[in-house]
């Protein structure tokens, strides 16, 4: 049953600027919480979270203030797209709600000793009156504040209901980005590991890190135009770094043999797939799952004639053929301590030959539209190698 609230639930406008019912705050809150709940990105949940504020409390603006341990400043994300604005952690009416822990509320903010009246002048903007609540997580510490500002009901003055229903807000708010937090804590933890382990499997094939940096952006520009989502574009960036991983398991005297290796030495070396896959997919984390397709399938062609199953066209996962372009273009175009890179134009050459034999023809599309962005990072990322060094490890 639709009230007569003149409240638009699906824009989030307050179409008469007046206090809200019980109805429409619990409205306001349920459809909030369950979009949050679905979110893992702090960017977009702090914005989400700075709307409902907005919207509960019928301001004109509010933002979510994060306390930035490191730094000891608070920043806060107004648009997506836009860099973070940051300030020292003691700074204005922000700085004095979090360091006391107690709610601010001011009706007469150019009165107040702590307003800085600049960034009006400077923005155009005129400030009437403030709402504070310092957001705090479980433990009972201070972790940010909700800021609000310029009440738009008639009465223009904020009140301690309005403080309450900010501190529910809060109340909800420091739990969820608690649990956030931790979540892209784990996520950099695994990405630094990641990238770690992929360093030293390289380093030991007398590749570089430089190596895994180009695989992992040459995949993600392929991803994205092949029409992955964002989020398994990302995850393909930080799980393709380690697509040779296997070669920890094979022998130095056939890893690292300057001569052409025999038959035998090539099945052997083949297995560096599989021993990949093996010592990744044991865990249930989407990266290492994602690590381990990636690893065992980067080296299976289009036509079917790759290793270690064989595989076929679409029966390749799509990691595994992106991969695949991203590593042989790498190992072509770009210099080793045992060769030179292959001309450009030579190259080409190769994929479009292989195209539809090695590799997806839809992939090759699309590698030849972007090449221009590949190229760039192969530039920003390249390695130098003296002659010395060529001379050395070639003897």
């Amino acid at each position: 049953m639709r009230h007569d609230y003149d409240y638009d639930f699906r824009q989030g406008i307050n179409k008469r600027n007046e206090e809200l019912s019980t109805a429409e705050l619990l409205q306001i809150i349920f459809d909030y919480v369950g979009r949050i709940a679905r979110e893992r990105s702090l960017e977009k949940v702090l914005m989400m979270m700075a709307d409902m504020g907005r919207e509960i409390v019928v301001a004109d603006r509010c933002t979510v203030w994060m306390l930035d341990k490191k730094t000891h400043e608070l920043w806060a994300k107004v648009a997506h797209g836009i860099p973070d604005i940051r300030i020292p952690r003691s700074f204005g009416i922000v700085g004095e709600a979090i360091s006391s822990g107690k709610s601010i509320i001011i009706n007469d903010a150019y009165n107040h000793p702590k307003f800085d009246k600049q960034v009006d002048v400077q923005t155009g903007y005129k400030t009437e009156n403030i709402l504070v609540i310092p957001i705090q997580n479980s433990e009972g510490t201070t972790i940010g504040a909700y800021q609000a500002i310029n009440k738009m009901t008639p009465a223009g003055a904020f009140s301690e209901d309005d403080e309450e229903r900010l501190l529910l807000a809060s109340s909800y708010t420091g739990h969820v980005l608690e649990s956030i937090m931790l979540y892209e804590e784990i996520e950099n933890t695994q990405k630094e590991m990641i990238y770690a382990l992929s360093e030293a499997g390289e380093t030991r094939s007398h590749e570089t890190g430089n190596h895994v940096k180009r695989v992992a952006e040459y995949s993600g520009i392929l991803a994205s135009g092949y029409g992955l989502d964002k989020k398994e574009v990302e995850m393909i960036i930080t799980a393709s770094p380690l697509h040779d991983i296997g070669k920890i398991g094979i022998p130095d005297s056939i890893l690292l043999k300057p001569d052409h290796l025999t038959a035998l030495e090539h099945q052997i070396i083949q297995q560096h797939t599989t021993q990949g896959y093996n010592m990744l997919n044991y865990s249930p984390r989407p990266i290492l799952q994602t690590s381990a397709t990636i690893a065992h399938e980067h080296h299976e062609k289009w036509n079917g004639t790759g290793y270690p199953r064989g595989l076929k066209k679409e029966n390749i996962h799509i990691y595994g053929r992106i991969t695949a372009i991203a590593d042989v273009f790498d190992a072509l175009g770009s210099d080793r301590v045992y060769k030179k890179a292959w001309p450009l134009d030579r190259i080409l050459i190769l994929f479009k030959e292989e195209q539809g034999g090695h590799f997806d023809p839809a992939l090759v599309d699309i590698f030849f539209d972007r090449l221009d962005l590949l190229i760039e990072v192969r530039d920003r990322f390249k390695d130098t190698f003296s002659d010395e060094m060529h001379i050395n490890l070639m003897n």
